[in-house]
């Protein structure tokens, strides 16, 4: 099979495409045929060795595929060899077969293609998690999204609206601004150009946002915290301006606030009940219409100027590797 190897820590142009033997699924496995794969921001840390959890030397990037079941490890009952389903791995995504766990799997919602099931599950779920599970948002309320129009900030955009939030948009150019405003954000903010801060509160009509979701970090974290009102929440997600922030906690203690985190890999085991209830209703936004935003398709032989284009935050939504296409 076809496989990205990444035989050495650092930038995605060290990653080749090469020929590897077909996998074997060992006790708990499963074998699927990856028709299509997303590309993450943590997979360009995980290829430079920059992520919470190491990779070991050689690996395959790559997590977040969808594709069909070819084989079952021993102890695997089901499901059946043929169903189409998605998944999340640390690493072995981009390639076309990839091994995982039976708990890693899920099947793709009704109405999705395998280019979007491939873009939907991570994005979209952090996207809810972010908003309903640990930032408690209700209808009516004032969310500010940074990096509204990357992949986790276009899903959280679209499924906060969805949820009946009010959102403004934060992100680093207009044309970005604009594919926010296509997801229904009700206002926009140049972080480049604007005060971060005193446009959230200006918006929000001078009381700040009831909830900040943050995948970017750096500098605009600190912004974004000082412009919730009181008792707002704080959700930090992700790091893709390549600077964890370092809060003042006075900040947190003046207002009130809450500053929690969400980190995707473990919500299926550590809330069973919140993983199930995120699945629900995202399956019924999806029934609704609801899709994730994909900007680009690249074959696999593409891979590296795929992770590149991430690296370098010159992307909108997801970029999809297609293993089918040459």
């Amino acid at each position: 099979m076809r496989a990205a190897r990444c035989t050495e820590y650092g930038p995605p142009s060290g990653i080749s495409v090469v020929e590897l033997d077909d996998p074997e699924p060992g006790p708990g496995e499963v074998v699927v045929r990856v028709h299509a794969a997303a590309v993450n921001y943590p997979d360009v840390l995980i290829a430079a060795d920059r992520y919470q959890v190491s990779a070991p030397l050689p690996f395959t990037p790559g997590s977040e595929f969808a594709g069909v079941v070819t084989a079952l490890g021993p102890g695997v009952a089901g499901p059946a060899v043929g169903s189409p389903m998605a998944g999340a791995v640390l690493s072995g995504a981009f390639a076309e077969q990839v091994v995982a766990p039976l708990a890693a799997l899920r099947p793709i919602p009704d109405g999705l293609d395998m280019v979007h099931a491939a873009a939907f599950h991570v994005t979209y779920n952090t996207a809810y998690h972010a908003l309903v599970t640990v930032g408690g948002a209700t209808a009516g309320e004032w969310a500010a999204v940074l990096g509204a129009a990357g992949g986790v900030g276009s899903a959280t955009v679209d499924v906060a609206k969805r949820l009946g939030l009010r959102v403004v948009a934060a992100a680093s150019s207009e044309e970005r601004l604009a594919t926010a405003r296509k997801l229904g954000a009700d206002a926009g903010i140049d972080y480049v150009r604007e005060d971060l801060k005193s446009r959230i509160r200006e918006l929000t009509g001078g009381e700040g946002a009831h909830l900040v979701v943050d995948p970017v970090g750096g500098d605009h974290a600190e912004a974004a915290l000082r412009a919730l009102r009181r008792d707002g929440r704080f959700v930090t997600v992700g790091y893709a301006d390549g600077r964890i922030p370092r809060i003042p906690l006075n900040l947190v203690l003046l207002k009130n606030l809450v500053v929690r985190g969400f980190e995707a890999r473990t919500i299926r085991r550590t809330d069973p009940d919140a993983a199930a209830a995120a699945a629900r209703a995202l399956a019924g936004m999806v029934r609704d219409g609801m899709r994730p935003l994909v900007s680009r398709v690249h074959p696999l032989s593409e891979v590296a100027a795929a992770l590149t284009d991430v690296a370098e935050r010159r992307t909108t939504g997801k970029i999809v590797l297609d293993m089918e296409a040459r």
